[in-house]
């Protein structure tokens, strides 16, 4: 079973720095958000949209370049309470050293990258085309990308994978789509958008000589 964590936490720094950094950066943020009062009763999203939310809202006061670009990344690394920093947080200490360890740190960061700014852009198109506001926030894009690595892995490379693995990578796929659409306030179009950037970005990693690559 590939993904129980035998390793201890030095041993785990070791083997998997990317995830640890990333782990790192999301709760940086999430005090950085904190301090500045975006969980408080009374906050509004406007503190969020200042540190790098995804929305398509126009004309809040004070803030500037809503639509710039880099927002597409920024939003991955912020989250809207402490409950969905540790969920996520948990499914990327848990779920995706796997892929680190296979694809190598540089492949495998961007993967994990380039998965939640794919999601983050349809999620966009899909809000705009429904003509609905949202401000998005979270890492769920980007480990959908690695769910959906897994899935082209259980489909297409067996031989990496034991039955059990596949067994988890279906039913993480199947309750997470369940409770995308059972939760409020989910943004289903970036996780099922991410886990098809996985699908296809992994597919293309493998066959590119970059980073390292652990058998």
């Amino acid at each position: 079973m590939i993904f129980v964590r035998y390793e201890k936490w030095n041993q785990y720094l070791k083997f998997y720095p990317v995830t640890a950094l990333l782990v790192l950066v999301n709760v940086v943020m999430f005090i950085v958000l904190a301090v500045n009062g975006a969980y408080s009763r009374d906050a509004s999203g406007s503190i969020l949209l200042q540190y790098g939310a995804l929305s398509n809202v126009v004309g809040v006061p004070g803030i500037e370049n809503v639509d710039s670009p880099w927002r597409y990344l920024t939003s991955v690394f912020l989250h809207g309470s402490f409950e969905h920093l540790l969920f996520n947080c948990f499914a990327i200490l848990v779920f995706l050293p796997p892929l680190e360890r296979l694809l190598g740190h540089v492949r495998y960061a961007v993967l994990y990258l380039a998965s939640g700014i794919i999601a983050n852009l349809i999620s966009m198109g899909f809000y705009n085309r429904a003509g609905e506001y949202f401000i998005s926030v979270g890492a769920s894009g980007a480990i959908y990308g690695g769910y959906g690595a897994f899935l082209y892995m259980a489909l297409f490379q067996r031989a990496k994978m034991d039955k059990g693995s596949r067994q988890t990578v279906y039913i993480l796929l199947v309750m997470g789509l369940i409770m995308s659409f059972a939760t409020p306030n989910v943004n289903i179009s970036a996780h099922i958008g991410g886990a098809i950037a996985g699908f296809f970005l992994y597919g293309l990693l493998v066959r590119l000589p970059i980073g390292k690559k652990i058998g």
